[in-house]
């Protein structure tokens, strides 16, 4: 009867462990979620955001694009050292959000703030299907496929999108949205902060101080 009992708390024991954990890993897929701005909740307003990039391990520039279209031909898609902004749109065949956006790329009436270039990137043929991604293909925006891209820009997951300054070959936003109407409105913002950032710097210049010289952050020198 004791051993029976010892085995029955080993148990309970184990199971609290069990649960505890997947709790835990639930609790963590939910915020990871979060910070991509999607919600399992179906009645929660949609999250969005673009905006100028933070992640520290990517160092602001960007990369030109080189994969295949999803018929196999080599593409090379320039977005350093160019005159326009593009908007690097990374999406996914399998994606239901993406949906939205393969839609709207079919278009023909498709704009983008500014002008920008729209480039759709998906990942390369080892994770992507050339079949599933043609029918989704626009006659108005090039679409890549190319792993190699998503890991220079360290996405995170469809749909993400980042914004490149052309002639100065830095990424002066990104993010995810859930409508196209909506990266519109969030691709201004961050242009519009661009070039807030671009006069700060010109100020700092004028007066002798280079961006990001150590005298302007006092509190992490103390």
């Amino acid at each position: 009867m004791v051993a029976l009992v010892t085995l029955l708390a080993l148990a309970v024991a184990l199971l609290a462990v069990l649960v505890a954990g997947l709790l835990r890993s639930h609790a963590e897929i939910l915020h990871s979620l979060h910070e991509l701005g999607v919600s399992l909740d179906p009645d929660a307003a949609p999250v969005s955001r673009l905006r100028a990039p933070v992640r520290p391990a990517r160092d602001g520039n960007a990369h030109d694009i080189s994969g295949e279209d999803p018929s196999g031909a080599s593409q090379h898609i320039a977005v350093t050292n160019v005159a326009h902004t593009t908007l690097l749109a990374f999406l996914s065949s399998t994606c239901l959000t993406c949906r939205e956006f393969w839609d709207a790329f079919r278009q023909p009436d498709l704009q983008a703030p500014a002008g920008a270039r729209v480039v759709a990137v998906t990942r390369g043929v080892e994770a992507e299907s050339p079949s599933a991604v043609r029918p989704l293909v626009s006659p108005y925006v090039h679409t890549v496929m190319s792993t190699e891209a998503w890991q220079a820009y360290e996405v995170p997951g469809a749909p993400y999108f980042v914004l490149v300054d052309g002639p100065t070959g830095a990424v002066i936003g990104e993010g995810t949205a859930s409508t196209w109407e909506r990266v519109g409105a969030l691709l201004q913002q961050a242009q519009a902060d661009a070039r807030d950032r671009l006069t700060i710097d010109q100020e700092l210049r004028r007066a002798g101080i280079e961006p990001g010289d150590p005298s302007l952050y006092p509190d992490q020198d103390a």
